[in-house]
């Protein structure tokens, strides 16, 4: 047992962290206010290696190890949890999807351009009847000829009023349920694609593009289809698995800015003649929010280095996101609470953290759903 991180993963480490302080610090307020979604960044996060860290060298990535992946993640999550959403939709959702389903000609065509950010992708999932129940989606894909017709609607897309190339998940045969589901890619000029922003306006991540998408008669290729026609309920749920490993860890740096913000104002305000931190409410917080955050801190590395081992690992992903999701909301509640009025303005970024922290607890499966998933794997299946 060995809880060292290498001089390979600190180097990852403190140059996602630099990366992010020179590159997103500076706007993240002022995009989040003005929900702004600057594609400039893709560009910037793609030269820099980020979009294909954990995907291998020979498709366009960088290599990286699924700890090391989980470590950036965490540096990008302490900055701008919108950015980190973003590359967690477009590496975690879309890469590592495409590493693992497609065939080698969608890999040489799709991922290079993934991983450069000459791209940007979207996983067109989610619908407005089927979230959690992914086999209840109600879009449709009849073939015709060597072709696919796509009908159906898709709402709550990160990326999805920009992206280049959406992964598209529909049914091919609804007569089988989740055993029709079928991922293709789609165009992002397809005809009979429409794209509107969401209604209304986020909560949290301001600054990620979130699309309502609606395929109209959209006509798709038969070699669009990514990992077989019907296999699409398998692929969906890698995807899925990889994004919670990406929220978790994101959430673990909302933690992160969250405890570092605190013992910052609670070093320089001072009231009653002394400094709060040296009020014992105030350390209590304190101590809570740094435990909490060095319980999910290696519950997300350890969820990540079982994958580097090849071991499965879903349990361990489901356990580490729901810890630190939940944990990074009641971090961000006390870090509202002790900055006091400050914290309730966007003038300190804790009210921010509050916002996207609570997205956390609903991104790729949420917190009841993470709660039944563990069950399910202590309690195993009935047997008679």
């Amino acid at each position: 047992m060995d809880f060292a991180l290498t001089t390979r993963d600190r180097e990852i480490q403190e140059r996602v962290r630099e990366f992010a302080r020179e590159h997103l610090l500076p706007d993240a307020r002022r995009n989040d206010e003005e929900g702004r979604f600057d594609p400039s960044r893709v560009a910037l996060l793609g030269a820099a290696g980020l979009l294909g860290g954990p995907i291998g060298e020979d498709h366009g990535g960088s290599s990286w190890t699924h700890v090391q992946w989980a470590l950036a993640l965490m540096e990008l999550g302490a900055v701008d949890s919108s950015w980190r959403g973003f590359c967690t939709v477009q590496t975690c959702l879309c890469g590592l999807l495409l590493e693992s389903f497609a065939d080698e000609h969608q890999k040489a065509d799709l991922l290079p351009k993934l991983t450069s950010g000459e791209w940007t992708f979207a996983y067109a999932l989610t619908e407005p009847g089927a979230g959690t129940d992914v086999a209840s989606l109600e879009t449709t894909a009849v073939a015709d000829g060597d072709d696919f017709v796509l009908s159906g609607r898709k709402h709550w897309i990160t990326s999805g009023g920009v992206a280049d190339r959406l992964l598209v998940f529909a049914n091919a045969d609804p007569d089988r349920g989740r055993d029709g589901i079928t991922c293709f890619v789609v165009p992002g000029d397809a005809d009979g694609l429409v794209r509107t922003p969401v209604e209304g306006r986020e909560l949290g991540h301001r600054s990620s593009d979130h699309a309502t998408v609606v395929l109209d008669g959209v006509r798709v290729p038969g070699a669009s289809v990514i990992g077989g026609v019907g296999q699409g309920f398998a692929v969906a749920m890698g995807g899925l698995s990889h994004g919670r490993l990406g929220v978790a860890a994101g959430a673990v740096g909302i933690q992160r800015a969250c405890v570092n913000a605190c013992l910052e104002f609670a070093r320089e305000r001072r009231q009653f003649g002394r400094r709060i931190g040296d009020f014992q409410l105030v350390q209590g917080d304190l101590a809570e929010m740094h435990v909490a955050l060095e319980s999910t801190h290696w519950l997300t590395l350890r969820a990540a280095w079982l994958r580097d081992g090849g071991s499965s690992n879903e349990h361990e992903v489901s356990v580490a996101k729901y810890a630190a999701c939940e944990a990074a909301v009641r971090a961000a509640d006390s870090a509202v609470l002790l900055h006091g009025a400050r914290g309730y303005s966007s003038s300190y970024p804790v009210e921010r953290y509050l916002r996207d922290a609570k997205g956390l607890q609903i991104y790729e499966g949420t917190s009841h759903i993470q709660r039944i998933i563990i069950a399910r794997g202590l309690l195993g299946k009935e047997t008679r």
